[in-house]
């Protein structure tokens, strides 16, 4: 949580201020500061004596709090070593804990040496056509909240129809925050080993494939790709540059479908196109979404979402998902245009869930080790053309029945990409290949 306080960008934390919240900090906060300021304090004439009245106050305090400890010593003992985790639950050290040591990482330690991945890969080109796949990356979903999963409201009414879709019912994120989950999603690191320092002094994903001669194009629509598409080339949406989809902070995710003809026919060879929506980033949900896709009623048009009840903001954020939908939608029926001249492919994977007030919870960003389903259950679906799966040798029904009753995480999405572009290397994982055992490969 401290790294996404660092990190977020000005339209993120713009979309925490409402009316309520400046009125509520203003009466609780300001005006009572205002009055303090004018408060006179009155002190001991004697400043030494003050101070040692202050310190053996503390002092017996100390005393107490040890001989409760000593009184009850294996009780606490066994419960610490159990749970080491709860040292992260004191307020505020927590906070300032973490603080100094995102600082430290961040700017004051010695930087590491920069390492490349991948240097031995190879791929095999021949193929009867090039191969044009899209990767995308998804902003706060929730794999539950997919119909495709079996969620009661149709939110995948696009991709349920645009033909050999398939949902992977149980994925589970990297982390519960984006600067998390895409960093180490991107990287060869599973969730256990991922170090962000490590991560940000290292190639990836998109490194490994642009060495094999694939060309690599990447659409930033949130805010930032975290670093995973520094060293190949990309574009940040501009809102001022499409005024038709977006407003003065962000824009709807079909913007990243603007001029993707053109931009696809500048690349060479072999194509993969990366795409970092913006989904379902709250708590401005309803700001995700156009009125004409404004399905599930009725919503909750603020930001100061504990305000609404819990089936207007379920609604809001429904319509999210199934905007999202529509935009992968938009994307399978793109790629279909171009199947006559490629194999094409579609990747989509949301970095992290969300909680909508269960169990007292809104947004992300929970510790992972206390974290709820809700925000480390996403979604991840996959689209192939005929063509794609026959020069793949993807058996569908084998995947499919793959994705309903086996439990995939993000630690999964490097070598399954690297494996399904048939890139054979020492950084590639057969065993995390999802695709692997669902392939006729001689």
């Amino acid at each position: 949580m401290i790294q996404n306080i660092f990190e977020t960008n000005q339209n993120e934390a713009l979309a925490y201020l409402s009316l309520p919240i400046i009125v509520w900090v203003t009466i609780a906060g300001f005006i009572p500061a205002i009055l303090l300021f004018f408060v006179e304090i009155e002190y001991e004439e004697k400043w030494f004596k003050g101070i040692l009245t202050r310190a053996l106050s503390m002092f017996a305090s100390l005393i107490v709090i040890a001989v409760i400890a000593a009184l009850y010593y294996q009780d606490y003992v066994s419960v610490g070593r159990n749970n080491s985790n709860l040292q992260r639950e004191i307020v505020p050290a927590n906070f300032v804990n973490s603080t100094v040591k995102y600082v430290y990482n961040r700017y004051l330690a010695e930087p590491i040496p920069f390492t490349t991945l991948g240097d031995d890969a190879k791929r095999d080109t021949n193929q009867s056509k090039p191969t044009l796949m899209f990767l995308v990356v998804g902003e706060t979903a929730r794999g539950k909240n997919f119909s495709m999963n079996g969620y009661e409201k149709d939110t995948n009414p696009f991709t349920s129809k645009s033909g050999g879709v398939i949902s992977f019912n149980d994925v589970r994120s990297c982390g519960t925050a984006t600067a998390v989950s895409v960093p180490c999603m991107f990287s060869n690191m599973g969730r256990k080993e991922f170090d962000d320092n490590r991560a940000r002094n290292s190639e990836g994903l998109l490194d490994v494939l642009q060495k094999t001669g694939i060309s690599i194009f990447w659409k930033e629509n949130d805010g930032g790709c975290k670093g995973v598409c520094d060293r190949v080339p990309n574009i940040e949406i501009e809102p001022k540059d499409h005024p038709k989809f977006c407003d003065k902070n962000t824009c709807y995710d079909e913007v990243v479908l603007q001029d993707l003809d053109s931009e696809i026919a500048q690349m060479k060879g072999d194509k993969l196109v990366g795409f970092h929506l913006i989904g379902s980033h709250g708590p401005t949900y309803y700001k995700r979404y156009p009125d004409a896709h404004r399905q599930f009623t009725p919503d909750c048009p603020r930001s100061d979402i504990e305000n609404c009840t819990d089936e207007e903001l379920t609604n809001t954020y429904d319509n999210t998902i199934r905007y999202t939908d529509f935009v992968i939608g938009e994307m399978i029926a793109k790629l279909k245009t171009y199947e006559d001249k490629y194999n094409t492919a579609l990747l989509y994977v949301s970095d992290h869930g969300e909680s909508l007030g269960e169990l007292g919870l809104y947004l992300h960003g929970t510790p992972y080790q206390f974290a709820p389903d809700d925000q480390t259950r996403v979604p991840m679906q996959v689209w192939m053309s005929p063509g794609f799966i026959k020069e793949k040798g993807v058996d569908m029904a084998c995947l499919q029945q793959k994705a309903a009753d086996t439990r995939y995480s993000h630690d999964n999405i490097f070598s399954s990409v690297l494996g399904i572009w048939d890139v054979k290397t020492s950084v590639y994982e057969k065993g995390l290949d999802i695709f692997s055992q669902c392939r006729n490969v001689q």
